[in-house]
């Protein structure tokens, strides 16, 4: 009996979805609730299973298709064959005696090395960006050796033996050459490919939310940096008791949520939002964390974030980011949000302006933290420091309310038992 695999319901208004990677192929035998196929979202990617044991006789729809929910885009037969393995332990024993050898015919064995002397060698197989490479720059494949998987020559094995003929060439008496100069010339190493690629449904989705953020919010950005010693000094200090008691590492993260917290509570519009002529003011602090992930940027969003602990805050985060790598947040971890944190520091950002990520109404912005020389009680000393940035909607929040958000983040980030004292 043949079964259709379609395309399941994948969250509140999402209508269609892009194949992604087929984990197996046509002919190909499934356990059932084994992941078959994963789908793209403009949300996140969702792995579907297969309902039923059986063969994959069918895959309907190629990787990047664009498909709607119901859709059929592949067929399991559940009558198919099992597995080699299993089929060969099943397989009926047989009395039948095998057949005898026959001796060696006289002369055989070497007629048979002959043979194989003659016998010509299969060459490696040369990659299609090193045969081009090499093609440019008139050299034979054969002077490739090749370093991939079953020796197969890559783009770089190529390049490698370009660059040894050269530096050979040069190694060698010049002589005149009657050549015209441009002739003399040796030809181009670097490839000049082109790949063009569709675009993913969540990079559509982003892109499309940043062009939105940018034409219908007024974005403003302000900027203040923060003196990162305390907080450092305080990691330090209880770095391993908490790691021994929470099985988590003390981050920085956690104090920025904290602090983002508070902040919010002290001037809440930040955390509101515009609907129509209306303002929406939160009573609640949910904060979406950027993480970067398999197939690109995401922010899951930590719930009532003003009741977690620091643990909490750290254990979430971090399995956030694992999950983000494997792509396998889900959908309703990634939808609201009352205001987003973005940490660019740890790619070594030292300055940006973060985009809010609408219908929110601010984003905050880390970066690297630097060693600078900074004035402190009329002396100039070297300390920790971190540029924030606040991107917010003038629409609805002012300047003198951004500077004092930002303000508050700075306080309790340089004096941070204020945020356990709730001072």
């Amino acid at each position: 009996m043949s079964v259709n695999l379609r395309v399941p319901e994948a969250g509140e208004s999402i209508i269609k979805v892009q194949i992604g990677a087929w984990r197996k192929s046509e002919g190909e035998f499934v356990n059932i609730d084994e992941v078959v196929v994963e789908l793209e979202t403009d949300k996140a990617a969702i792995e579907l299973p297969a309902p039923v044991s059986g063969t994959l006789v069918s895959i309907v729809m190629s990787e990047g298709a664009e498909v709607a929910v119901g859709d059929v885009i592949g067929v399991i037969d559940e009558n198919g064959a099992l597995p080699l393995a299993d089929s060969k332990s099943s397989a009926p024993k047989t009395n039948a005696k095998a057949p005898e050898m026959q001796a060696p015919t006289p002369g055989a064995a070497e007629k048979a090395e002959t043979l194989e002397a003659v016998k010509p060698k299969s060459e490696p197989h040369v990659m299609p960006s090193a045969k081009r490479v090499m093609r440019e720059a008139g050299v034979p494949t054969s002077a490739a050796k090749g370093t991939g998987p079953g020796g197969r020559v890559l783009r770089e094995d190529a390049v490698r033996a370009i660059e040894a003929i050269q530096a050979e060439s040069l190694q060698k008496p010049a002589h005149p050459s009657p050549l015209p100069l441009q002739a003399q010339m040796p030809a181009t190493v670097g490839g000049r490919e082109e790949e063009s690629v569709p675009m993913t449904p969540l990079r559509k989705v982003i892109a499309r939310n940043l062009v939105a953020a940018q034409q219908a919010a007024a974005l403003l950005t302000t900027f203040n940096e923060v003196d990162m010693t305390s907080v450092i000094k305080l990691r330090k200090r209880y770095k391993d008791s908490f790691l021994e008691r929470h099985g988590i590492k003390l981050g920085f993260m956690s104090f920025f949520v904290k602090a983002a917290v508070d902040a919010l509570q002290t001037v809440p519009v930040v955390n509101a939002r515009i609907d129509g002529t209306q303002i929406v003011y939160r009573k609640y602090q949910d904060i979406g964390i950027a993480v970067g992930g398999g197939r690109g940027l995401v922010v899951p969003v930590l719930r009532n974030a003003e009741s977690m602990s620091f643990a909490a805050i750290e254990l979430a985060i971090a399995d956030f980011a694992n999950r983000a790598m494997q792509n396998k947040i889900g959908l309703a971890e990634l939808q609201g949000g009352t205001f987003t944190i973005s940490n660019g520091g740890i790619y070594g950002s030292i300055l940006s302006t973060p985009i809010v990520n609408p219908p929110q109404s601010g984003i905050l912005g880390m970066h690297a933290i630097q060693d600078r020389p900074v004035a402190i009680a009329g002396q100039v000393v070297v300390r920790p420091m971190m540029y924030l940035a606040l991107t917010y909607d003038h629409r609805i929040v002012d300047g003198r309310e951004a500077v004092t958000f930002l303000r508050r983040i700075k306080d309790l980030l340089e004096r941070p038992e204020r945020i356990w004292l709730q001072l």
